[in-house]
C-alpha cells in the first residue's frame, strides 16, 4: 500500500533536506541551557550579561553555518535574528514549544508557545514544526496520556498546513539522574518504548527526533571510567533495534555530547544497519563556540565559526553520506509514496 502525502508536506520535506535527501540539520532553538551556559560562561570571564548577547550569538551562528546545512531550527522568541540571518535557500524549522518543563507539576508536562500555530509559524517562512517533549513509557497513564493526546493534536494541525512535524522525545526516569550509571542501563527501554509509541500513524508525526538509545560514557571502552553498562556490540544491537522499529523518517540529536563521540555514534549506527535519516545537531556542532564569544565577542566567534564550527558541519555531512539513507525510504522508497493535492480541498 501506497504512502500517501499531501504535496505541501512533500515538498517541505525535500526543502528540509540536502542534495541526498537526508536532513542534515542545524539545531539552534535552545533557549534556557543557552541562557544558562552565557550566565556562566559572563561570570567566569567578569562580563555582564545581557539578551542581546543570545540573539546576536543566535544570528551570528545561523549565518555562518545555515548555508552548510539541509534546514536550522530556531526559536521565534530569542531566534528571530538568526531566522532573518539564515541562508535563503535553507529550510527552517521553528519550535512550537516552550522550553523547559514545569517543575512544580508531576510529568514533565509540554506545553506550546500561546501566540504560535502552524499557520501563522507557517507564514512566519516555517518550512516544518518541531515540538520536545519529555517522556517515560513507564509513567503511569494519567501523565503519559495526556502526551499521547498533545503529540496527536500536533501531529493533526501538522496535516491541515501541510507542514512536516519534527517530534523530538527525550526520555527521563524521576528517581535517576540522567547521567547516571543507573540510568544508563533502562535509558535503551525507554528510548525503543518511545520510538514503538510514536511511531504509530494515528500521531500523524512526520519525523522522530530520537536519542542515541544509550549513554556513550558507559559503553565498555569509550568512556574512561571503570563502569559500564554496555558493550560496543550491545549499543549497536539497540541503534538497530531502534531502527527496526521505526515506520517513519527518524534522525538523531546529539543531546550536547562532545563532537567526536556524536560522529562515532552515528558511524556505529551505520555499521548496525540502523536506517537513520539524519541529524538534528546543536550543541555537539556549536557548544565550544559559546565560551569565545563572551571571552572575545563576535569577531572571536566568526573566526571560530570560520574554522572549527565549519569543519563539525561538514565532518557531520561526511558521515550522514556514508552512514543515513534518504528520507523517503522509511516508506519503501519514492516509488512507494503517492503525493497528493490537497489544497484545493481546504
Amino acid at each position: 500500500m501506497k504512502k500517501l502525502i499531501s504535496k505541501g508536506k512533500f515538498e517541505r520535506m525535500n526543502k528540509v533536506s540536502n542534495d541526498q535527501h537526508m536532513i542534515d540539520a542545524l539545531a539552534l532553538d535552545q533557549r534556557g541551557s543557552l541562557v544558562k551556559s552565557m550566565k556562566t560562561a559572563s561570570e567566569k570571564y567578569g562580563k555582564l550579561f545581557s539578551m542581546t548577547m543570545v540573539y546576536d550569538f543566535k544570528e551570528i551562528v545561523s549565518e555562518i553555518l545555515s548555508p552548510l546545512s539541509s534546514a536550522v531550527l530556531l526559536d521565534d522568541q530569542m531566534g528571530f535574528k538568526g531566522i532573518q540571518a539564515k541562508a535563503k535557500d535553507t529550510g527552517l524549522i521553528m519550535s512550537y514549544e516552550k522550553t523547559g518543563y514545569d517543575a512544580d507539576t508531576p510529568g514533565r508536562l509540554p506545553s506550546l508557545i500561546p501566540d504560535q500555530s502552524a499557520q501563522i509559524m507557517v507564514e512566519k517562512g516555517a518550512d516544518a514544526l518541531k515540538v520536545l517533549v519529555y517522556y517515560n513509557p513507564n509513567d503511569p497513564d494519567e501523565v503519559n496520556d495526556v502526551k499521547k493526546a498533545f503529540a496527536q493534536r500536533y501531529g493533526t494541525e501538522g496535516v491541515a498546513a501541510e507542514t512536516p512535524t519534527f517530534f523530538e522525545i527525550v526520555t527521563y526516569d524521576d528517581r535517576y539522574d540522567s547521567k547516571s550509571l543507573e540510568f544508563a542501563k533502562i535509558k535503551p527501554e525507554l528510548v525503543l518504548k518511545s520510538m514503538k509509541e510514536f511511531t504509530q500513524d494515528k500521531y500523524h508525526i512526520d519525523v522522530l527526533k530520537m536519542e542515541i538509545p544509550f549513554n556513550p560514557t558507559f559503553v565498555e571502552g569509550w568512556g574512561d571510567g571503570d563502569e559500564f553498562a554496555y558493550t560496543e556490540a550491545q549499543a549497536k544491537a539497540y541503534l538497530k533495534q531502534l531502527s527496526d522499529e521505526a515506520t517513519r523518517p527518524f534522525i538523531f540529536l546529539s543531546a550536547g555530547v562532545p563532537t567526536p563521540v556524536f560522529q562515532r555514534e552515528l558511524k556505529l549506527a551505520g555499521e548496525a544497519g540502523a536506517k537513520f535519516n539524519g541529524v538534528l545537531s546543536g550543541r555537539a556542532t556549536w557548544l565550544e563556540g559559546v565560551d569565545i564569544y563572551i571571552r572575545d565577542g563576535k569577531d572571536g566567534l566568526t573566526d571560530w565559526l570560520k574554522r572549527k564550527g565549519t569543519r563539525n558541519v561538514t565532518e557531520l555531512t561526511q558521515i550522514l553520506s556514508e552512514n543515513a539513507t534518504p528520507w523517503y525510504e522509511a516508506y519503501g522508497g519514492l516509488d512507494n509514496i503517492e503525493v497528493v493535492d490537497i489544497s484545493n480541498l481546504q
